[in-house]
C-alpha cells in the first residue's frame, strides 16, 4: 500500500489497530454497522439536493456510493459470520453523532454542505483507519500476540486494503460535490474548520473494538 495522503488533522497512532484487532468480532459488528449507515445518509443525501430536480451527477455519485457501501456491507457481514459472530440490532457512533451535531440545521446551502463536509470527513478518517488495521494485519504473526485476529491475518489485511482505496475516493467525492453546491472559497473555510473539530473530537474517543474509537 502506498503512503495514505489525507487532510486530516490528527493521526491515528499505530498502536490504536492492535488495540482493536485484540477483539476482531467486535471490530467488524461495528464495521458493518458503519457500511450500513453510509449507505443509507448517501439515499438520504440524494432528496437534499435544494431543488427539485437534482442534476444527473448528484444523483449518479450518491447512488454509485450507496452500492459501494451496501457492497461492503455484504462483504464485512459475510466475513463477520463466517468467523462465528452475529450483526447485532442495536448499534451507536457517538463520534459521527457529535460530528452531525455540529451542522447548521435549517440554514439552506450551508446545512446541505455541512451534511456533505461530515460524509466526507467520516470517509476520511475510516480510510486513514482502513489503512492502519492492513498495516497490522500484514504484519506477520508474534509467539505472544495471543489473540482471534490481530497480526498475520491475511484475509482482514485483504479486506481493509480493498477499503482503503474505495474510501479515499468517497472522501473527494463528497467535498467536490459540497464546491458544486457553494462557492469553492466557502466550501474551503468550512472545512478548515470542520478538519479543526474532528481533530479533537476523535481524541475524545473512549477506547475500544470500534472503528473511530480513542486510544487507551
Amino acid at each position: 500500500m502506498k503512503t495514505i495522503d489525507l487532510p486530516l488533522r490528527y493521526h491515528t497512532p499505530d498502536t490504536w489497530a492492535e488495540q482493536v484487532l485484540a477483539k476482531p468480532l467486535e471490530l467488524l459488528n461495528d464495521h458493518a454497522h458503519l457500511e450500513k449507515k453510509a449507505a443509507g445518509n448517501a439515499l438520504e443525501l440524494l432528496h437534499r439536493w435544494p431543488e427539485p430536480n437534482p442534476p444527473e451527477n448528484w444523483v449518479a455519485a450518491m447512488t454509485a456510493v450507496a452500492r459501494d457501501e451496501v457492497e461492503h456491507l455484504a462483504i464485512v457481514c459475510r466475513l463477520l459470520a463466517r468467523r462465528g459472530g452475529k450483526l447485532t440490532k442495536q448499534h451507536r457512533n457517538e463520534y459521527a453523532t457529535a460530528l452531525r451535531n455540529h451542522v447548521r440545521v435549517g440554514r439552506g446551502t450551508d446545512d446541505l454542505v455541512d451534511r456533505l463536509i461530515v460524509a466526507s470527513l467520516i470517509e476520511a478518517r475510516s480510510c486513514e483507519r482502513f489503512y492502519l488495521l492492513a498495516q497490522a494485519c500484514d504484519t506477520p504473526p508474534t509467539a505472544s500476540a495471543g489473540t482471534a485476529a490481530p497480526s498475520g491475518d491475511l484475509e482482514l489485511a485483504k479486506l481493509y486494503r480493498s477499503l482503503w482505496a474505495s474510501e479515499h475516493g468517497h472522501y473527494l467525492s463528497f467535498l467536490q460535490l459540497a464546491e458544486g453546491v457553494q462557492p469553492k472559497a466557502k466550501v474551503a473555510q468550512r472545512w478548515d474548520e470542520f478538519l479543526d473539530f474532528e481533530a479533537a473530537l476523535i481524541q475524545q474517543q473512549s477506547p475500544g473494538p470500534r472503528m473511530h474509537s480513542g486510544v487507551g
